[in-house]
């Protein structure tokens, strides 16, 4: 079933929207036809958006902006706080990519893979509570994945009577996630979802999927290449850690959050395997050092390029507390077995409660994943899953099952967590590219009769199009 929340969703609509109408109106009355306007006046006259900047770039309008947004959409007169949020925009007659990292807003002109494919508009959210879109006093309880798809929907809402053709979401890894929630959530919003990457931790205890997929990734003889440099790194746990305090002295580190250096350095040593087949490909394996003949300094070397020992300092984990606190309240967070380890590690895999200040108080909620994969596993409705071979956060993916329509699970061969449409096999690329561009509305006769003849509209940008893929710590998708 989709949901449609009745009253509250008329509530936050009512609140949220009924100005910008007006707003609208007395515009178009004042200043002629809306199409007249400048796009600028338009966006900035919907009640509560503000400009901060706005950049060049060729072809395209690009704004910086703050929106206000209740900080709890069911009480929406209890507070507000600015969320940050950019728009890239190319015409109202294109169709529009609403895109999330899950994360922080990147203030530079990007553009997503479906935004290429569509030729279309896109409106970036920065997820709440991410400084600067974090309200003052941070009510924590309020950063849910309901309240977070509930901030999409009122953006959605206001600038679709801007952008009134249609509209998909996305998002990589936490981004794919937010996408899936918000179409959970809000069901009538988007004409289509494109979700890269996206875990789904159903059972937060349960996390064997994750062992299975260790055991036979990549080849053996990588596998064991890098399990022996992180033994190694424990193995010689008293040189590698001076070496690690040498640093945070250096750095101006600390360790209030996770407790002391030890327990710090143990959790960046732990993450390495995993961050390795995150960011790596199987054929960068040759680029590990031999553990037995290797120096500490090619051990240390080794794991801070993958893992990044700033990591979990207090100044590593403070820009993602609202990250940790999710996993350990709603997402879940794996646990792995690392039997090669055996008798080195003291800490195991650290729970999301060892990284968010103790002053923050967590519980967890074990329904709410199981919530989202039901509703997409019934419900799915012209939603596409895209996943990497060799990326440790897909062994737990979404699964569609026989009363979704129009939905696919597909995987690119070797790709790891920066796995897009681009790299899936040529009869499933092709598959995939028509059907974004049908969601959207803009899919070539050609294409809708044989989707072998679909390609993206718009032409590769290197700028526009890079991929920023965050270095992230282990528990971080």
């Amino acid at each position: 079933m989709r949901k449609t929340l009745g009253w509250l969703l008329s509530l936050v609509v009512l609140i949220g929207t009924m100005g910008a109408a007006g707003a609208t109106a007395q515009a178009a009355t004042a200043a002629g036809p809306a199409a007249a306007t400048d796009i600028k006046d338009r966006i900035l006259g919907i009640p509560g958006m503000s400009l901060i900047e706005e950049k060049p770039y060729p072809g395209y309008r690009f704004f910086v902006l703050n929106y206000e947004q209740p900080v709890d959409h069911r009480q929406p007169w209890k507070g507000t706080f600015k969320q940050r949020m950019t728009l890239l925009h190319k015409d109202v007659s294109r169709p529009t990519v609403f895109f999330t990292s899950g994360y922080n807003v990147n203030t530079n002109p990007r553009r997503s893979e479906p935004t290429t494919i569509v030729d279309g508009n896109q409106v970036s959210l920065e997820y709440r509570f991410f400084t600067p879109s974090r309200p003052d006093p941070a009510n924590w309880a309020k950063l849910d994945i309901w309240q977070a798809a509930s901030d999409q929907h009122r953006i959605f809402t206001a600038l679709k009577k801007i952008y009134n053709k249609n509209w998909l979401s996305t998002g990589g890894s936490k981004g794919g996630m937010t996408a899936t929630y918000y179409e959970r959530f809000y069901p009538r919003d988007m004409d289509g979802v494109v979700a890269y990457v996206a875990p789904n931790d159903v059972v937060n205890n349960e996390d064997s999927a994750y062992d299975r997929f260790f055991a036979k990734v990549g080849t053996k003889e990588c596998r064991d290449r890098l399990n022996a440099v992180q033994r190694e790194a424990l193995v010689r746990r008293v040189p590698l850690e001076a070496k690690y305090a040498a640093a945070a002295a250096e750095n101006g580190w600390t360790f209030t959050t996770v407790g002391n250096l030890d327990k710090a350095y143990e959790a960046v040593v732990l993450d390495y395997v995993w961050a390795f087949w995150q960011y790596s490909l199987l054929a960068d394996c040759s680029s590990i050092p031999t553990a037995a003949t290797a120096s500490d300094q090619e051990i240390w070397d080794t794991i801070d390029a993958i893992s990044g020992f700033s990591a979990y300092a207090d100044q590593g984990l403070q820009t993602y507390t609202p990250y940790y606190y999710q996993a350990g309240t709603q997402l879940g967070s794996p646990d792995i077995k690392q039997p090669h380890l055996k008798g080195l590690s003291r800490y195991g895999y650290q729970p999301p409660r060892e990284f968010v200040p103790r002053d923050i108080p967590m519980t967890f909620q074990s329904g709410a994943m199981a919530d989202i994969d039901g509703w997409v596993r019934d419900n799915a409705h012209q939603m596409l899953f895209v996943y990497g071979q060799n990326d440790p956060w897909g062994a737990e993916p979404f699964r569609i099952g026989y009363k979704t329509r129009d939905s696919y699970v597909m995987t690119a061969p070797g790709a790891n967590h920066g796995a897009n449409v681009a790299q899936l096999q040529e009869g499933e690329k092709a598959l995939a590219t028509a059907k974004i561009l049908q969601w959207a509305g803009v899919a070539p006769a050609a294409a809708l009769a044989d989707s072998a003849k679909a390609k993206p509209l718009a032409s590769a940008d290197a700028q526009l199009d890079q991929q920023d893929l965050e270095r992230e710590p282990q528990l971080r998708p």
